[in-house]
C-alpha cells in the first residue's frame, strides 16, 4: 500500500495540476471568428472591432499567454508579458513545452523580479506594458493576464520615487509583521500601474482581465495589487498602514513628496465600465480536486478552509489540536472529557487567529459525522504570515510544517496514553507556485516521529525554528525526502495543507 507521505504528494499535485493555466483558460475564453469577430469569456462577448492586443504579468502567465496565443490566433496583433527570472528555462526543462511559446510569437517576453522582487528587467517589463496600454484607442481590445507575484513584475513608481526606495519601504513593513494586503495597499498607493491604473491608462479601450487569484477571498483590487480593477483605498488608508508600523516618520523625501501630493480621496470615482474582470482559477478549484482525488484513495474527507491566514505559529497549533481531536476519535476517546477540553482549545484558537468565512462549530460537527472506519484527510489553504526573527533558510509552509511536527511530538510526549501515538500522521504543506520562500523547495512533509528521531540525532528543533531556519532542517534528512520538491509549477494559487490521519 503508498505511504502517507505518497499519498500526500498525490494529492498536492493533483491539486496544482488542476489549476494549471492553460486548462482554465481554455474552459473560460473562446474567439468566435467571421464577420464580426468577438471574444467569448465565459459566455459574454466582447467584439474585436480593430486590434486585440495582450499585456500579463504573473507566475502563472507564461503557461495563460502561451494558451491563450493558441485561442487568438491571428487577431493577436502584439502582446508583452512580465514574468519571474528562469521561468522559460525551467519550465523547458521540466518538459512543460505547452506552456512556452510558439517560436514565432507574437507575444513579447520580459523575465524579471528575481527572487519575487522588483529589480530593474521587471520595471523594464512594467514601462514596455504602460507605453502600449498608453497607446491603444476605443477600437481596440486589450486582453490582461494576471496572476499572483504580478506585484512584483509590473513595478512602475510615481516619479520621483526610485524603485530602490519603494523596494525598502515594502521590506521595513513586511518584517515588521504587514499582512500582504497592507503590502499591497501601500505599494498601489505609490504605483503608476497598480489600484487600477492599467485600466485607467488603456482608456478608452475594451479591457478584459483573466485573473488567477493568489490571494484569500479573490478580491479583484488586491490581487497583484490590482492593476485593472477600482482601488477601495486612499491615500489615508496607506497612511495608517505606515503609522501601524512605525514608519511614517523615516519616509524617503520622494515618498513624502508623492504622498503629500495625491488626493486624499478615494479614486474609485474614476470609470471603470470599459473593464471586465474575471476570476478564472482559485485555491477553492485546487482543494475542490485535492478532496476528489483523497476520496478515491479511501480517505473520508472534509475541507477545513480556503482562507487559512495568520501567523504560522498559531496555526500550526491549530492543526496540532484538529490532529488531536482526530487521534482521540480514533482511539474511540471521541466523546470522552480530554476531547471536550480540544474542542475548546479549538474554537478559542479560531476566533483568537479569526480566519475570515471559517465556520469551525460546523466542521467539528462534519468530522464527527466521518466516523472512524476509514483513513481521514483533512485539507485547507490559503497563506500563513511569518514574523522572520532569525538568519536561517525556510518558507513559511516548511516552517508551518516543522512547526506542526514538533507541536505532536510534544503532545505524544506528555500524554502517556497518547492516542496521537496509536495514529499514523502527515502533515504537508506546500506554496502550488513550487517555491517557499528563498528556497528551491515548494515546502516540507513533516510527522512527530521526524521530530523524534531529530531530537535522537541531537538536533535542536527549537533552535531551529527561531532562526526561522527549517529549510535547513529538513535537509538533514535522507536526501531531502521530507522536502517537498516540484520545480516551478507555472501555476499559483496561494498554500495547500493537507493532513492525512490513520490508525495504526
Amino acid at each position: 500500500s503508498m505511504s502517507l507521505r505518497e499519498h500526500a504528494l498525490s494529492l498536492f499535485r493533483s491539486a496544482v495540476g488542476t489549476v494549471q493555466p492553460a486548462a482554465m483558460l481554455k474552459k473560460t475564453v473562446k474567439l468566435q471568428g467571421g464577420r464580426c469577430p468577438q471574444l467569448l469569456v465565459k459566455g459574454q462577448a466582447f467584439p474585436v472591432k480593430r486590434d486585440l492586443y495582450l499585456v500579463g504579468f504573473g507566475k502563472a502567465v507564461l503557461g495563460m499567454a502561451a494558451a491563450a496565443e493558441e485561442i487568438l490566433g491571428d487577431y493577436l496583433v502584439q502582446g508583452i508579458i512580465s514574468v519571474p527570472l528562469g521561468i522559460q528555462e525551467s519550465l523547458q526543462q521540466a518538459g512543460m513545452q505547452e506552456m512556452l511559446l510558439k517560436p514565432h510569437s507574437k507575444i513579447q517576453v520580459i523575465e524579471g523580479a528575481k527572487n519575487n522582487l522588483p529589480d530593474a528587467e521587471a520595471l523594464k517589463g512594467a514601462a514596455a506594458i504602460q507605453k502600449l496600454a498608453k497607446g491603444l484607442t476605443v477600437d481596440d481590445l486589450l486582453l490582461v493576464l494576471i496572476s499572483g507575484g504580478g506585484s512584483a513584475l509590473l513595478p512602475a513608481p510615481i516619479p520621483p520615487i526610485l524603485l530602490e526606495e519603494k523596494e525598502r519601504l515594502t521590506k521595513a513593513l513586511a518584517s515588521r509583521g504587514a499582512a500582504i494586503q497592507e503590502l499591497n495597499i501601500v505599494r498601489k498607493t505609490l504605483s503608476l500601474l497598480k489600484g487600477g491604473g492599467l485600466a485607467q491608462l488603456a482608456h478608452p479601450a475594451q479591457v478584459v482581465s483573466l485573473i488567477l487569484s493568489d490571494v484569500i477571498g479573490d478580491p479583484l483590487d488586491i490581487i497583484a495589487s490590482g492593476p485593472t480593477a477600482a482601488s477601495s483605498h486612499s491615500i489615508q488608508d496607506c497612511l495608517q498602514i505606515l503609522t501601524k508600523y512605525n514608519l511614517l516618520h523615516s519616509l524617503p523625501k520622494s515618498v513624502e513628496t508623492v504622498l503629500s501630493s495625491s488626493p486624499t480621496k478615494p479614486t474609485a470615482l474614476e470609470d471603470y465600465s470599459h473593464v471586465c474582470n474575471v476570476i478564472i482559477g482559485s485555491n477553492t478549484l485546487a482543494l475542490d480536486e485535492a478532496k476528489r482525488q483523497a476520496e478515491g484513495l479511501g480517505y473520508a474527507t472534509l475541507i477545513l478552509s480556503a482562507a487559512v491566514c495568520g501567523e504560522v505559529g498559531h496555526v500550526a497549533t491549530l492543526y496540532c489540536q484538529l490532529i488531536r481531536l482526530v487521534c482521540l476519535g480514533f482511539a474511540g476517546l471521541g466523546d470522552a472529557a480530554l476531547s471536550g477540553e480540544v474542542r475548546a482549545n479549538l474554537l478559542q484558537l479560531a476566533a483568537d487567529i479569526g480566519m475570515p468565512g471559517l465556520n469551525l462549530t460546523e466542521f467539528l460537527q462534519a468530522l464527527q459525522g466521518l466516523g472512524y472506519d476509514r483513513p481521514i484527510c483533512i485539507l485547507a489553504g490559503g497563506e500563513t504570515t511569518v514574523q522572520l526573527e532569525g538568519a536561517g533558510k525556510g518558507g513559511r509552509n516548511q516552517e508551518l510544517a516543522l512547526r506542526v511536527g514538533l507541536g505532536l511530538h510534544r503532545a505524544q510526549a506528555v500524554e502517556t496514553s497518547s492516542p496521537p501515538g496509536r495514529c499514523e500522521i502527515i502533515f504537508l504543506s506546500g506554496g502550488t507556485d513550487g517555491q517557499d520562500g528563498p528556497t528551491e523547495a515548494a515546502g516540507a512533509f513533516c510527522s512527530p516521529e521526524l521530530v523524534g528521531e531529530a531530537l535522537q540525532e541531537g538536533l535542536d528543533v527549537e533552535a531551529f525554528l527561531s532562526n526561522n531556519d527549517s529549510y535547513t532542517f529538513f535537509s538533514q534528512f535522507q536526501d531531502g525526502h521530507h522536502l517537498l520538491m516540484t520545480g516551478l509549477t507555472g501555476t499559483n494559487v496561494m498554500d495547500i495543507q493537507a493532513i492525512l490521519i490513520r490508525a495504526m
